[in-house]
């Protein structure tokens, strides 16, 4: 017995996904449509725009005490910039200090003390 020819070559046939694996995933699950905010959320969004207010305010009131101290907004790159630095170099110290109280045996607060640091430095 033969088995009967099929019309449509078999390489037609698409095989897995019927659309591009690349396509976004869109779910058949609708979500709830958002709803109005409550009088209460209302209240305490107005409270926190009042208390961001007050704070630019402050902040403000600050940044112009130091143009008066003579700072200038000019400066902050270079000084941010040594900043970086400084902490680079603070955490290759603190990570030796950490590697020698290995060595010792010992914790790093008596490598502290041992060198005379600060630990809240």
């Amino acid at each position: 017995m033969q088995t009967p020819k099929m019309k449509t070559p078999v390489s037609r046939f698409r095989r897995g996904p019927s659309r591009p694996l690349n396509s976004s995933f869109k779910s058949p699950v609708r979500s709830p449509a958002p709803k109005p905010p409550a009088a209460e959320d209302q209240t305490s969004l107005a409270k926190e725009v009042e208390m961001l207010r007050k704070r630019e305010a402050e902040l403000r009131e600050q940044v112009a005490q130091l143009q008066q101290e003579g700072y200038l907004e000019d400066d902050l790159p270079e000084c941010i910039q040594v900043l970086h630095r400084y902490n680079e170099m603070k955490d290759i110290g603190q990570m030796l200090l950490g590697r020698l109280a290995t060595l010792e045996g010992v914790t790093t607060r008596e490598m502290y003390q041992k060198f005379e640091l600060n630990l809240e430095d």
